[in-house]
């Protein structure tokens, strides 16, 4: 809804008390004043509402007197009530604000295969930028005040203001016409509930969950998350792995799918693939086209990982090869096969 009552209510009030009163005043003078036509008394009520001092219509009786003393002292106070709550919509950039949002709203509802991101700190953060280094369209739901603002200033993000753990906040994030939800909220619990939200809306949905804690990985699995990812524990086995295997780990930085190299490490799904390519071998597929790529990976639809498969395994319905080239033949391979790449 365009003018939310809720946000509006003030204003809406002030106006309702304002109108009232100029009903109030103009009823008033026409019954008081037996010759005192509608309009000249609705041209009373709002110079004597408005402390304007024009000149009045008619020389006024006694009643009339009394009841324009009565109008000032009722409607000062009204009327000053309304100009504050309508200045401080327009000073304090309330209005602002909210208009942002509607039009932020406007956007999220037309979100379709998009990622959610649930929280945005220092994981978020970070989930957040690769997704919009890929183009991948993401939207963050976050409920602190202070990150809100920021968004707001810098419009930077898509994102709803709302709690990640309710399902009206995740059915406003377009959570049905979503390709994937990342929950990084710093509590394990809320992890786990949100998971459970977000399987139960969307089964289809593919999840991935932070985990602080080992014993909770266990439990976020089975709410539902494809994956669980423990930062702080994947984190300092990459700092023991640059240690001792340094050459290895800064060669997978530089494959990994960062954007900032010449080499991509790409996944290709069943799905996303042309009719004549579905159910045929790989060695199959590298006779049709050469691009320079090199199949490094396959997993099967009962999800087993092969490395390095063999050209006689077949790309079947939910199975997906793992393809590695550099960034012109990914670009090629990803034209044949008519992907958005």
């Amino acid at each position: 809804m365009l003018f939310n009552y809720k946000l509006f209510s003030k204003i809406y009030f002030a106006f309702f008390l304002l109108g009232g009163i100029i009903l109030m005043g103009t009823l008033g003078f026409v019954l008081i004043e037996e010759d005192m036509s509608f309009l000249d008394a609705f041209y009373m009520t709002i110079i004597t509402v408005s402390t304007v001092g024009f000149s009045e219509v008619k020389e006024l009786s006694a009643g009339g007197k009394l009841f324009t003393i009565f109008l000032i002292i009722t409607s000062f106070g009204t009327f000053a009530y309304a100009l504050t709550a309508i200045t401080k919509y327009i000073l304090g950039g309330e209005y602002r604000e909210y208009f942002k949002d509607y039009r932020m709203n406007k956007q999220v509802e037309k979100l379709e295969n998009h990622v959610i991101v649930c929280g945005y700190g220092r994981v978020g953060t970070q989930a957040a930028s690769d997704l919009a280094k890929h183009g991948q369209s993401y939207l963050i739901v976050e409920q602190k005040k202070e990150i809100l603002e920021k968004f707001r200033s810098s419009q930077e993000h898509l994102f709803i203001d709302g709690n990640a753990t309710s399902d009206e906040t995740l059915m406003a994030a377009q959570i049905m016409d979503a390709k994937a939800l990342i929950t990084t909220l710093p509590s394990d619990a809320d992890n786990l509930f949100v998971v459970l939200s977000a399987k139960s809306l969307n089964p289809r949905l593919n999840v991935i969950s932070r985990a602080s804690k080992a014993s909770s990985i266990k439990k976020l699995k089975t709410a539902g998350a494809n994956n669980v990812i423990m930062p702080d524990s994947l984190g300092g086995a990459h700092m023991a792995s640059l240690v001792t295997n340094p050459d290895v780990l800064e060669f997978l930085d530089q494959i990994s799918i960062q954007g900032q190299s010449n080499c991509n490490l790409e996944e290709i799904r069943f799905n996303n693939i042309p009719e004549q390519f579905k159910n045929k071998s790989l060695g199959q597929l590298k006779n049709s086209f050469e691009t320079g790529c090199t199949v490094i990976g396959y997993k099967s639809s009962e999800g087993e990982y092969i490395v390095n498969p063999s050209d006689d395994i077949k790309l079947v319905k939910n199975s997906k090869i793992f393809v590695l080239g550099e960034a012109n033949q990914i670009k090629e391979l990803n034209t044949i096969f008519r992907i958005n790449g």
